[in-house]
């Protein structure tokens, strides 16, 4: 089962981002204000979160939605 890192902005506490497992954030801007919070199996994120990652690499969450 594939892992993913989770990552917060902490000056939007509202957006989280998804990346594969290791390979960090190389491809944002603003990559220094991201945050590593963890890591989450693929079976804990939603088909659409799925969809992102397999088609970009990364894909972006709205929390509490």
């Amino acid at each position: 089962m594939k892992k993913f890192d989770f990552y917060i902005n902490p000056t939007k506490p509202t957006l989280g981002l998804y990346v594969r497992q290791g390979a960090g954030l190389p491809d944002l801007a603003d990559a220094n204000q991201w945050q590593l919070e963890g890591q989450v199996w693929e079976n804990e994120l939603a088909p659409e979160i799925l969809k992102g990652l397999e088609a970009n690499g990364h894909a972006f969450q709205e929390l509490g939605a």
